[in-house]
Order: structure tokens, then sequence, then C-alpha cells
């Protein structure tokens, strides 16, 4: 079948979809959990109770296991793992990664999966690892290209397709690997090889890869970030447009005694209290936990349930329209992410193509906010404004506006705009009393480019202390008229 993915609702780049699968409809964005058919530290049956729509579980792991492969081939997939929802398979390519090669080939593993009735399918890509020459990278994302291409003509009409995008840490190569996939309309694309840069918190160049994978691939598709399973960076993963993540997390984290939050992971030994009202935490102490007999299986409910926490909060940020506010909450959590923040405003004139022109309320979070997409667009559209006589720039209401052919007020991020879209988005953004040097930069150079392209107009100005301290301030009196400055009799 082909895949219909529909968008609901977007907000940056992220958005909320629903992806029709032959075991049902799943909403995106959401959380995979790896389901290892060797160990089930929580059974199959239960994961919908957290909230998962959709499993993914290892078809080259079920092959290699006569046990396994003997259930999957007579009674198929849903029948072995004890799910009824739609499943997803990998194909080996972890083991490839791992080991370096494996007993499969790609026509051979795309038949297994689709004789076991996989949902979708991944054929057997190089997962090339970050940092390798360009040359090894190019030569093995050519074989990559050649096996997912292949794949299509094995899969039937009752199974999706994957069309996992490589190219290493080359930014060029991501780019060409997400184009040439996309002439061949995959019903899912898998941003792949990218856990060793998560696993050493190089999160800035996650966001180059991402988007520049995104840039190639047609925006109306579902995009799966392979390995992605930790909440502290599925908001600034969803921002960016990626749909799908696959969460081992969960279990492996529990194994080793770690609790996850969407700020970190901390260990449970180290933990007093449960900074968590999850069924499991509001059910046992710390110390009960510790000490349970089934102490690890606690612990990956915990981590799934705020793993499912979080995915609802991306949900709810995009519906009202802050998701960046969110991105940016979430990023202070980490030096690495903060990093990783600074990079995605990078590529702040992309997000602007992508983000929705109307929606509630401006929450200004910190410096970062001055580089958002809506701060982007009205510098663009400064030039729209046309005013000529004499026009007020102030921050609050002053005596005689009466007497002005134009008021604007003047609030950074964003600069000088008429008083009567006060309360129209993003103007009415919510800013706190005392502003970063950098808004309130952004927002003088806003105005001197307004006065520039206004020269017919004579500008007066009425600014508190904390913007005329600014250096900026001193080009902006060259063009504009401080009342402060006027004598008495002017005023």
């Amino acid at each position: 079948m082909t895949a219909v993915f529909e968008i609901l609702q977007k907000d940056a780049a992220g958005r909320i979809g629903r992806l029709h699968t032959p075991h049902g409809v799943v909403e995106t964005p959401t959380v995979m959990p790896v389901i290892n058919p060797n160990i089930n530290t929580i059974p199959s049956s239960e994961m919908h109770q957290f909230g998962a729509q959709i499993l993914i579980t290892n078809s080259y792991i079920i092959s290699r296991k006569e046990v396994l492969r003997k259930v999957a081939l007579e009674k198929g997939l849903h029948h072995l793992l004890d799910f009824d929802g739609p499943i997803m398979t990998d194909s080996g390519s972890f083991q490839l990664s791992v080991y370096g090669d494996v007993e499969v080939t790609n026509e051979q593993i795309i038949e297994f999966q689709k004789n076991i009735g996989s949902d979708i399918a991944v054929p057997l890509d190089i997962p090339t690892p970050p940092d390798v020459s360009y040359k090894r990278a190019e030569e093995e994302l050519e074989t990559t290209l050649e096996r997912v291409i292949a794949a299509r003509e094995i899969v039937t009409d009752d199974m999706l397709l994957a069309g996992p995008v490589q190219g290493s840490t080359h930014l060029d190569l991501r780019v060409h690997s997400a184009k040439s996939l996309s002439k061949y309309a995959f019903d899912v694309y898998p941003i792949g090889a990218v856990v060793p840069l998560m696993e050493s918190y190089r999160y800035a160049e996650l966001v180059d890869i991402v988007i520049s994978s995104k840039k190639g691939l047609d925006p109306v598709k579902p995009v799966h970030l392979f390995g992605a399973g930790h909440p502290m960076m599925f908001a600034l993963a969803v921002s960016m447009g990626c749909d799908l993540f696959d969460s081992a997390a969960y279990a492996l984290y529990a194994k080793a005694g770690r609790y996850i939050t969407v700020a970190g992971t901390t260990h449970l030994k180290d933990l007093q209290y449960l900074p968590c009202n999850c069924p499991v935490c509001s059910a046992h102490t710390a110390s009960e936990i510790k000490s349970a007999s089934n102490s690890k299986e606690l612990l990956a409910r915990h981590n799934l349930y705020v793993t499912f926490a979080e995915i609802r909060n991306i949900k709810q940020a995009i519906r009202e329209g802050n998701l960046l506010e969110l991105v940016e909450q979430r990023c202070r959590s980490h030096p690495s992410m903060l990093s990783a923040l600074k990079r995605l405003y990078k590529y702040t004139p992309w997000l602007e193509r992508l983000d929705p022109f109307s929606k509630s309320t401006f929450f200004y979070t910190g410096p970062e906010s001055s580089k958002r997409p809506e701060v982007v667009r009205f510098k663009e559209r400064i030039g729209r404004f046309n005013l000529n006589g004499k026009i007020l720039i102030r921050s609050k209401s002053v005596k005689g506006e009466a007497t002005y052919d134009h008021v604007l007020n003047f609030k950074p991020p964003f600069g000088a705009y008429p008083v009567e879209l006060s309360e129209v988005y993003p103007f009415n953004a919510e800013i706190p009393g005392e502003m970063d040097p950098g808004a309130i930069g952004v927002a003088l150079q806003n105005v001197i480019e307004l006065i520039n392209k206004n020269r017919n107009g004579v500008f007066y100005l009425n600014l508190p202390e904390q913007y005329t301290v600014h250096s900026l301030y001193e080009n902006l009196k060259k063009i504009a008229i401080p009342l402060d400055e006027m004598p008495n009799e002017n005023l």
C-alpha cells in the first residue's frame, strides 16, 4: 500500500500527523518502543497502556533464531510479539554497524519482513558512522541507495517501505541521499547512523544532519529519527520535522539503574525522592524501587511513562503554537543541548518558511528567542510600512500622542510597529521587564532600518533608559529625535 500521511497541525517544522498503516492509524509525533524478541522487559501486549501505538523490532534477530523464525513465519509477527497494532522491523543494519557484517542479503531480509507481516520494512542500508572519510561515506551511500531502491521492487501493497537517509557527517551527502530517495516515493524516511552523535552529546551536529536531510526530502512525508529515544531531545527533533522515534533507552537505562527525566538521566541510587507522578512513582518511594525484586522492570515502566508524557507535551505545544518555547526550555537542560538550540536558529530562514503566520502569544524565554522565525519574518517585512509625517516611537503611552500622524510601539526583540497591532500576534509578546542586550540590539537595528526606509517621516523617540544605554541607540539618535533632548517649548 502507499502510505497516507495526513498533516493536521503545524508549528515551526513540527507537525501533528496521521500515518496510515496496514494495522491501523498512528498519530505522530510518537515513539516506537524497541522490542527485543529475546528479552522482553515489559510485555508487548501492555505497551498500549503507556501510549504506544506502534512498536519496532529487529527482523534480523528473529530470522536468525529458529524458534522465533518458525513462529513469525507460521503465525505472523503480530502473534509473535502479542501486539495488535502496527509494527516496524529493522533489517539488521544495527548489527552491521556493530559487527561489520551480517549473514543475510538485502533481498532476503526484505522478503522475510514481507513474509512475517511487517507493517513498515527497512532495507539493509549501511549505517555509515560519523567522521569517516568522504570517499568511504560516498561509496557506502551509493550501496545503500542501490539496495533501498531495489527493495522497492520486492515489497507488496500490504507493506510500507522505509527509505533510510545516510551520508555520515557530510551534509552534502545527506542532501544527495534525501533527494535521491525522494524520487522513489518511499513511505517513511528514517535518518540513520546518528546514535553515535547523540551518545557523545554532539547535538549541534545532529541539527545539521537532520535539517540537511529534511531539505532534500519531500516535506509531506513522515521522517523517523533512528535511535533517538531520550525525551530530553524530542522537542528539538520534532521542531525540525521529525515524526517518529524509536526507544530502547527505556529498557537499556533501566538495566543500568538509570532514571529518565526530560532534563536528563539520574542514577536511581542517587535519588532520595522521585520527581515524577507517573503510576510507578506515585505508588512507590525511591527506596522501594531500589529494593524491589522487579526494580529494573519498575524503572523501565517509569522511563516509558516519562517518554510518552513528553510526546503529549509536544503535541499540545504544537496545537497551542508554542513548540519553540518548549524547545528553548528543554535545551537549557544541558550545555550541549543549548549549543543545539543555537545551531537550530542558524536555520531560522528555513524554519520561517514552514512556521505558521498566526498563533496565540509569543513568550520570550531568553536571548535565543530573538532569533525565532517570527522575529526574522518581521524584519523581512519592515519595508511594507509606509510612514510619513510626524511619527512617535515609544514603549508606553505618553502625553500628546494625538498630535502625531503615527504612533509606533517599541518592543524587543521586534522593534517598532503600529500601536493598533499591539494585541495581534506576535506583537502581543510577553517579555520580561529587563531585556537582554541582544534582543534590544535586534529591535533597535530594526528601527534604524524602518526609519531609513521611510525618510519622508520625522521620527521622535520616547524609550526608557534600559534601551537608550545600548550602543545602537547612538546610531538611532542620528536619524531620530529623542523627546527628552528637545527644548520644553517643543514638547
